[in-house]
């Protein structure tokens, strides 16, 4: 079976989709807490239920017996009780060590961009995931992704197209990779069975890099009107970082920073090996712009 961490998350459950599509057994780690509409859709799939939470090493021992590969996408960044140093960190390191420990034999977990170095918790958690995945003893595969489109081009991270409305982190000039979920999703799926997967980290980004100023050119065609822009400077960001004293603060000044120095990610060698059709940022800005009319 295959155990998919972060289930009820957007990218777990995307990946969940694809396994299942694929016909491979899935299994879906859920907590007490997770929203039951989220669970059922996960059972609707033909996904195998599995109690655990990262925060409890003896629910994890559990959910690993008779798994072969774990999936995780798990994090807090964006849930409504973040904790990166007792889930993202803590909780994974925790999670390797119980996949190693029950036999899994791969273990797939999907991290930032490898040029992300601004020193921040969520960052940190990353790196030092990774880090205890390669000395696990496992065959491991980090897919290490540039910024999702579903999570950036939201009023979130200040980007709120219904509204024509963006606050651009830095000048907004330097180009980034943007990636739709769905198409991490699919990067995960196919790293399951594909040799070049096998004790690798797969850089991935999508097919195009674009500025956020670029981004909001093409949304403004897309939406048929103009935008409203506001920049925060790289020194208003670097005070925050600096200054925060919560760690998701912390994390998301530093994933700013990274935003406004750009992120480019050449896929031309990356899609020979696993032919996934990426989508373009034109295709989600159409998509968004038909759901908001």
């Amino acid at each position: 079976m295959i155990l998919v961490v972060g289930a009820t998350g957007s990218l777990g459950s995307a990946i969940c989709r694809r396994l299942a599509a694929k016909g491979k057994p899935v299994g879906a780690l859920v907590r007490s807490s997770s929203d039951p509409a989220k669970v059922d859709s996960l059972t609707k799939l033909g996904a195998t239920i599995v109690r655990g939470d990262l925060t409890d090493r003896a629910s994890l021992d559990a959910a690993c017996r008779g798994v072969t590969t774990v999936i995780s996408t798990a994090s807090t960044s964006y849930s409504a009780k973040p904790d990166v140093l007792g889930v993202d960190h803590a909780g994974q390191i925790s999670l390797v060590d119980a996949a190693a420990a029950a036999g899994v034999s791969h273990f797939i977990y999907i991290s930032f961009s490898g040029s992300f170095t601004t020193d921040s918790p969520l960052i940190n958690a990353k790196r030092a995931v990774e880090q205890r995945l390669k000395q696990s003893g496992m065959t491991y595969t980090i897919v290490r992704s540039s910024f999702f489109m579903e999570a950036m081009f939201s009023p979130t991270a200040g980007f709120d197209y219904p509204n024509a409305k963006a606050t651009i982190f830095g000048a907004g000039a330097n180009k980034i990779s943007w990636i739709s979920i769905p198409d991490v999703a699919q990067f995960a799926a196919e790293a399951v069975d594909n040799p070049a997967a096998r004790n690798a980290t797969l850089e991935i980004g999508g097919p195009e890099a674009l500025s956020p100023l670029e981004v909001v050119t093409i949304f403004e065609a897309a939406l048929g009107k103009p935008f409203e822009v506001q920049h925060v400077p790289e020194e208003v960001m670097q005070m925050q970082r600096q200054q925060a004293t919560d760690p998701l603060q912390q994390g998301f000044a530093g994933m700013m920073l990274e935003y406004a120095k750009g992120n480019v990610v050449d896929m031309n060698g990356m899609l020979q090996t696993f032919p996934v059709k990426l989508t373009s940022v034109q295709e989600y800005a159409r998509r968004a712009a038909s759901a908001a009319s």
